[in-house]
């Protein structure tokens, strides 16, 4: 590891020294209840097992042995690539090798948001998932149900729910616009790192610059309360 590389892993882990054996992590901040959009419960399994298996990964790619998100500093958007959202859970609820990779924990992603505007919560706010290389010691994971970019941004149910949903998170955790990001962004993220060589330009083209240029500048409209 260079010099460079190990100081931007140790600045990684300030604030997420929790390591797999917490049973309880405390949330890093406190929801503003003002601005949380209507959200469905619809939990994948994620057990002692699959925290494990989150917290050996972190440890490979980010040099932090624990499954814990702790301070996101990112929102990465992504689309499902299925009609419906039931494809999406049933991918992402098997704790199995991914399709890709190879690797355990399967992929994850915090929220769905369907196209009728429903959001779907899978996954804890304190619990990393395995949505974009590089990025998921400090990212949320959203899966928009859809096949493209302009599908979903054309949805006004749909892109109003992603919308609302991005606004909550951001101002409750205080992220910066220019770091709610499209997948096929992720490595121009200054947060974007992996100490495994194969993933280090690893990307997907789901929601492009173009794109989240458009969704940003929505999103900007909306504010963060003072």
């Amino acid at each position: 590891m260079t010099t460079a590389l190990a100081t931007l892993v140790a600045l990684a882990a300030c604030g997420s020294s929790t390591t797999v054996g917490d049973a309880s992590p405390a949330p890093s901040a406190s929801p503003a209840p003002s601005l949380r959009p209507p959200i469905h419960q619809w939990p994948i399994p994620f057990g002692g097992a699959r925290k494990r298996q989150m917290a050996a990964y972190s440890l490979r790619h980010y040099g932090e042995d624990t499954y814990v998100l702790s301070h996101p500093k990112v929102v990465v958007e992504h689309y499902t690539e299925t009609a419906t959202a039931l494809p999406a859970y049933n991918t992402f609820a098997p704790d199995v090798p991914d399709s890709e990779f190879g690797e355990l924990p399967n992929t994850c992603a915090h929220f769905l948001v369907e196209r009728s505007g429903r959001i779907d919560q899978l996954v804890s706010l304190t619990v990393r998932c395995r949505h974009t290389t590089g990025l998921n010691w400090t990212a949320i994971g959203i899966e928009n149900v859809g096949s493209s970019d302009r599908e979903i941004l054309g949805d006004r149910a749909q892109i109003a729910a992603s919308l609302a949903l991005t606004r909550w998170l951001r101002c409750t955790y205080a992220i910066a616009l220019q770091n709610v990001i499209g997948h096929n962004e992720s490595l121009s993220s200054p947060y974007h790192h992996d100490l495994v060589p194969a993933f280090q330009h690893q990307t997907h083209s789901d929601f492009n610059h173009a794109d989240m240029h458009v969704y940003r500048t929505r999103l900007a409209r909306l504010g963060c309360p003072a």
